[in-house]
Formats: structure tokens, C-alpha cells, sequence
């Protein structure tokens, strides 16, 4: 009968090791408003759960018309957890792997993408703000939550 909890003891351990765990990326299941825009356009990015993670959907409108979608997705693949961004202009969707992840937010990386090779989204009461960066050049997206 050791054994058993022997292993449930070492599996847990090893969870607790690495820190990791979908629950971790819980925090982005809303829609978020984007602040920083040009007058007359509105953007949101709208997360929720599936089965295989999470998936989201960035849309930026001027007045009634899209200008901009981005199909989201927070995947586990190989015992690491990606981020997934797939936009019109690029042939498929591009992976970004999770290089740390903390309670108010996680950094995903890809060295070999253009740009941007990095991604951080960090959460500080109902402000969620993602920059996206390659080297020196860098963007930042401001959002609030909507309730």
C-alpha cells in the first residue's frame, strides 16, 4: 500500500515543481475592453475555457466595421504551455512558449518570429496589459474588464 501514496506524493510534488497548471490562466476568462485606441475605434480580446485550454478573440472595430481579428488560444503541447496567435497575415498560427507564469500573468516567447518574439500580459486589478516586443521596438495594449 506505500506505493500508491508514494507515487501521488512524487506526481504532486512534480506539480508543484514546475508551477504550473491551466488554472494559472483563469484570470483572463472575461472580455476586456482595449483603452489606448484611436478615436472612433473600439477593440476587446474575449477569453473563455475549452476543453483544451483557453481561447480568445481579439477585434478592433472603427464604428461598425472590423479592422482587425486575431484568433487566441492558451494550449498545452509536450508538458509546456503555449500561447497561440493566428492573424490574417501570417500563413498559419504562430506559437509563443510560456516561459514563466505567475498569479497576475505570464510571458510567452518565440525567438525565431519577426515580431514580436515576445508577449506579456500582466494583470493588476481589473487592468489587464499586454506588451509585445522584439529587442528595442515594443507595443502596449491597455485593458479594462468588463463586467
Amino acid at each position: 500500500m506505500k506505493k500508491p501514496i508514494l507515487i501521488f506524493v512524487s506526481l504532486f510534488a512534480f506539480q508543484l515543481a514546475i508551477g504550473q497548471s491551466m488554472k494559472d490562466f483563469k484570470w483572463l476568462e472575461v472580455t476586456w475592453e482595449r483603452q489606448n485606441v484611436n478615436p472612433g475605434t473600439t477593440a476587446y480580446e474575449v477569453w473563455k475555457k475549452i476543453d483544451q485550454g483557453f481561447e480568445g478573440l481579439g477585434v478592433s472595430l472603427k464604428g461598425n466595421d472590423t479592422t482587425f481579428v486575431e484568433k487566441l488560444w492558451i494550449v498545452e503541447k509536450d508538458s509546456d504551455f503555449y500561447y497561440v496567435a493566428d492573424v490574417k497575415s501570417n500563413p498559419e498560427p504562430t506559437y509563443f512558449k510560456i516561459t514563466s507564469i505567475s498569479k497576475n500573468g505570464f510571458v510567452s516567447e518565440n525567438p525565431q518570429h519577426d515580431f514580436p518574439k515576445k508577449i506579456e500580459y500582466s494583470l493588476e486589478g481589473n487592468k489587464m496589459t499586454v506588451v509585445i516586443s522584439a529587442g528595442e521596438k515594443a507595443m502596449g495594449f491597455v485593458f479594462v474588464r468588463m463586467e
